[in-house]
């Protein structure tokens, strides 16, 4: 039984996810937990929500409610909607927690201690009617070099050229609107990212197994340009992790924070800490997962993400790691991700723009959702989500191919053989044939989850479903039991066999429609078939089953025109 830690990359705290970033992250992540515990092993699947910076504080003044209040109550919807989604984590944290205060103000600690913090003057835009230091961003005027009217302070969207808050005519704040603003000098904390940057590379070359966008983002971040740089860990900010060296106070730094790239990572680890508070353990069951001198060198840890966060988990977090020189388990292997874009354009966050996580369970289950996410997953390139691929893959892969076989062979045992599987024939060459092709085939599917090749599992998936109904057709046991009632018997038996071992393999992707399978075939015996003859025989003669409800529905061609309408403007 292998050891094995996911995290995924955490979302942020303002506001509900969409379908894109649950591509990305969140979804494949937990397909991959599943499929390992279904093999037997000993998972820990960790993620939480993102609750820092001055992002999370903006969202909390549009909301009109304190940010604490603000960041409790959407931790709450994002918990609920994961679950919604059947995110199957061991915890979903919380950056915010006093876990990942203390465990943050100790790595910046330690770090300062190995020489490789170093504190640095530098102005900032003030502004005096919102009383706080502006990040680039939040601040906006007329771009110098081409006149746009809403360029921000670090760049010009519309002729991209890189910019400066000084460089902006007639500034504001996007806070307040206040064009009330100054130059004021501050100081904060670097950590020095470029003396590390021998590790780092002898690190990244020796992923030689990471998939190629991976390696790619994290060469390119480290040698482009000026290469690997020095990088702020503070902010002048309210709300975040009060900047302490360790458990004491930090001369020169009262009133600051952490900034939010350098404690979000950590709360993986905290996360793992909250796992354990919660379950009313002490600190050796974290540290097992995380600490390479408490257990730890025997676990596999696997990150999920998209691309845009691959920077941080190659280069400034694994710095916090190394640079530390404490026994931290670092990453084996990092999942990128591509985008997934909406129906001719980019799903956005920022303008409310595609289908988002309530939405999306609001008019169809989870499953219909996860099927068709994963199975289009943007792996080698970015994938688009359109309502017309969407109707045509739920009622193809899922009602036609899995939903048609368990619904035909369940109604057409209970008419012939009544209540309980029946006892008569005995396998000929064509189930021979079936089993043998399905050893096959479930090696393959085994072999893409495990590289965590998400589309081709799901492709070899559904072929698995296909040769149970090619089987079906072609043995016709609706036929036969006019004739050889005996031998339409085994046949029945070997399809409710096989609805069963559907469930096991499918569960990963559609755990709801996975779990309706099971209880109408009275069984909970969900045991990996790695003996797929064994596994064919596992339900026996009169064990009892019954006819599920519709495991999926179509999707109209009304229902498709009508959503692609609702869901096209903005969401408000």
């Amino acid at each position: 039984m292998a050891r094995i830690l996911i995290t995924s990359a955490i979302p942020y705290i303002n506001g509900i996810k969409h379908l894109g970033n649950l591509v990305g992250s969140q979804l494949p992540a937990d397909l991959f937990a599943r499929f390992c515990r279904a093999r037997g092993d000993e998972v820990m699947f960790i993620c939480a929500t993102d609750e820092h910076g001055t992002p999370a504080e903006l969202a909390a003044a549009k909301a009109g409610k304190p940010v604490e209040d603000y960041c409790a109550e959407m931790h709450e919807v994002q918990k609920e909607l994961a679950a919604g989604f059947r995110l199957s984590f061991d915890h979903f944290g919380r950056s915010s927690s006093q876990r990942n205060h203390r465990l943050t103000q100790h790595f910046a600690g330690v770090l300062a201690n190995n020489g490789l913090i170093r504190e640095v003057s530098e102005k900032q835009v003030y502004s005096i009617d919102d009383k706080r230091f502006l990040p680039d961003r939040y601040i906006e005027g007329t771009c110098p070099n081409c006149g746009y009217t809403s360029a921000r302070g670090d760049q010009c969207d519309n002729c991209t050229k890189q910019l400066d808050p000084t460089d902006l005519i007639n500034p504001h704040s996007t806070v307040s609107g206040s064009t009330n603003l100054e130059v004021r000098e501050t100081k904060h904390l670097y950590l020095m990212q470029r003396t590390l940057r021998d590790k780092l590379e002898a690190w990244i070359d020796s992923k030689t197994d990471w998939p190629i966008l991976t390696t790619s983002i994290a060469k390119k971040w480290l040698n482009d340009g000026d290469g690997l740089q020095d990088r702020g860990i503070t902010r002048d900010l309210y709300w975040g992790i009060p900047v302490k060296h360790g458990d004491q106070p930090w001369p020169g730094m009262e009133g600051k924070v952490f900034y939010v790239w350098f404690d979000a990572p950590i709360e993986y680890i905290a996360g793992t800490a909250e796992w354990a508070d919660a379950h009313g353990l002490d600190n050796a069951a974290w540290e097992r997962w995380w600490r390479t001198d408490k257990g730890a060198s025997d676990v596999t840890y696997y990150q999920f993400m998209g691309k845009d966060n691959v920077p941080f988990h190659t280069l400034s977090f694994p710095a916090t790691i190394l640079g530390s020189g404490e026994p931290w388990k670092l990453v084996d292997y990092l999942k990128s991700f591509n985008y997934l874009n909406y129906d001719g354009g980019q799903f956005s966050t920022s303008r409310g723009r595609g289908v988002f996580m309530d939405q999306a369970l609001s008019i169809l289950p989870s499953d219909y959702w996860r099927w068709w996410l994963l199975s289009h997953a943007p792996e080698s390139s970015d994938a688009e989500f359109t309502w017309e691929n969407f109707q045509a893959s739920v009622n193809k892969d899922l009602a036609d191919v899995l939903g048609n076989l368990v619904s035909r062979v369940t109604k057409f045992a209970r008419a012939k053989f009544g209540e309980t599987i029946p006892a008569g024939g005995s396998f000929g060459a064509q189930e021979t044939a079936l089993i043998a092709d399905l050893g096959t085939r479930i090696k393959d599917y085994e072999g893409y989850m495990a590289a965590m090749e998400v589309r081709k599992a799901a492709a070899e998936l559904r072929g698995i479903w296909v040769v149970g109904n090619e089987y079906l057709q072609s043995a016709a046991p609706w036929t036969v039991v006019k004739t050889d009632p005996e031998q339409a018997q085994a046949m029945i038996r070997l399809a409710i066999n096989l609805i069963r071992i559907y469930a096991i393999l499918s569960q990963p992707f559609i755990p709801d429609a996975s779990a309706t399978m099971m209880s109408a075939l009275n069984s909970t015996d969900w045991t990996w078939p790695n003996n797929i003859s064994e596994a064919i025989r596992a339900l026996p003669v009169d064990h009892g089953f019954a006819v599920p409800e519709n495991l999926f529905r179509k999707i109209t061609d009304e229902e498709r025109a009508e959503w692609q309408v609702k869901f096209s403007g903005i969401r408000t």
